[in-house]
């Protein structure tokens, strides 16, 4: 079906290249017989790999609503023909909280407070904190809570393309702002919960923030990715353009800086301190060779990106932002990598067939999510009221 819209512009029902179909399938068969065999062979290596890939893509989805709801929130126009890029991605919300609890059910191959008897040697506080039943009710709330926003948000944004109903626009800047609201203390815990818990002894109070700016720089790494594949394809002509590549891109090296910058705070604050309980994190990442993947942090989650970044032509170059996108996707899971794996195995690095196979399968089903949202709705949101805004959007710095 194609509709036309008043600027003239053209819309063509989004169909999945056959080969892409194949791959994703593939993927998931890949996923899920790694998983099998991890459960009979290796199930410490098969949880930890499950739990990285797990946080990967779950900070994906929740990053991506939190993109719809800040653009709702500030009542911004320009993102208005991009914004169905990050609902697709949101589309991923159902098999987030499936594979939630699937993950509560290896939380005793994974966290030490899962034991009754270790979480008792803990502080007084952590106790309660970390008590199992506690910490699934919060991971399953954080998973149902983005569901929910998603399904009242991206629910109006689609049936705004039926009815064209402005109220439904005014509707989603509430819910947003309830959402942000909801996504700052929750996906906190959710770091919490899932990545600090692994050193119960550990703690930092901006860690939620850390988590926070990683997940935002690689949200905004896919959005740039789906746009350069989108704004030159046959489904949409004219609707999404170099400027809204730009603007993402800018947001892109934003939140590069912040993560650099809340990073060093972690670190700067804590060696300084020298407290034993906290300088013990930081210790472990820098024996058995963990040395060497801060380094590749530091260097290719930041300094890297942000250089090339740096020049105006750098945003609109496809090429260019192409490859810094893949990059910082990397980086993105080489961070998960690094908060969970010196936990285990000794600390020594590991890394084969199990991370690959469980992290194909989860990217099959991402893929999927999103291709089955672009398939069965418009690919750009024709009756938003601030359409116009993004169609003649133009960046001047």
């Amino acid at each position: 079906m194609e509709s036309n819209h008043s600027h003239e512009f053209k819309i063509s029902k989004f169909e999945a290249p056959k080969n892409l179909k194949v791959i994703m399938i593939a993927f998931l068969g890949i996923g899920l017989l790694t998983f099998a065999f991890g459960l009979l062979k290796n199930p410490e290596r098969m949880w930890t790999s499950y739990l990285t890939s797990f946080f990967f893509f779950a900070s994906l989805a929740a990053g991506s609503m939190f993109f719809i709801a800040f653009n709702y929130a500030a009542k911004a126009g320009w993102s208005a023909s991009i914004r169905r890029f990050a609902e697709a991605m949101a589309n991923y919300m159902p098999v987030m909280l499936i594979t939630a609890i699937i993950l509560i059910l290896g939380f005793k191959k994974l966290y030490v407070w899962a034991d009754a008897d270790q979480l008792q040697n803990l502080s007084g506080g952590k106790v309660i904190y970390l008590a199992p039943w506690f910490v699934t009710l919060r991971v399953v709330l954080f998973a149902v809570g983005c569901l929910v926003f998603r399904r009242l948000i991206v629910g109006n944004s689609l049936k705004q393309d039926k009815t064209g109903a402005h109220e439904l626009t005014y509707k989603n800047i509430k819910y947003s702002i309830g959402f942000i609201a909801f996504f700052a203390i929750f996906f906190t815990m959710f770091s919490f919960d899932l990545m600090m818990s692994l050193l119960p002894t550990w703690y930092s109070t901006i860690f939620g923030i850390y988590c926070f700016a990683g997940a935002i720089q690689a949200t905004m790494a896919v959005l740039a990715i789906i746009i350069m594949i989108m704004k030159n394809s046959r489904w949409i002509s004219g609707y999404v353009n170099i400027e809204h590549q730009h603007d993402v891109a800018k947001y892109m090296k934003g939140f590069t800086v912040f993560w650099a910058y809340i990073a060093f705070s972690q670190f700067m604050l804590i060696w300084y301190a020298n407290i034993p309980e906290e300088t013990e994190f930081y210790i472990m990442r820098s024996l058995n060779g963990w040395m060497g993947v801060s380094f590749a942090l530091l260097i290719f989650r930041f300094i890297v990106p942000f250089l090339v970044l740096l020049p105006r032509g750098a945003k609109r170059n496809d090429t260019i932002l192409m490859a810094v996108s893949v990059l910082i996707l990397v980086m993105q899971y080489v961070d998960i990598y690094w908060l969970v794996y010196p936990n285990f195995f000794d600390g020594v690095p590991q890394f084969g067939l199990w991370e690959v196979g469980i992290f194909l399968g989860f990217t099959g089903l991402f893929l999927m999510t999103m291709i089955q949202f672009f398939t069965k709705n418009n690919v750009v949101a024709i009756n938003d009221p601030r359409l116009h805004e993004a169609l003649n959007h133009h960046v001047t710095y």
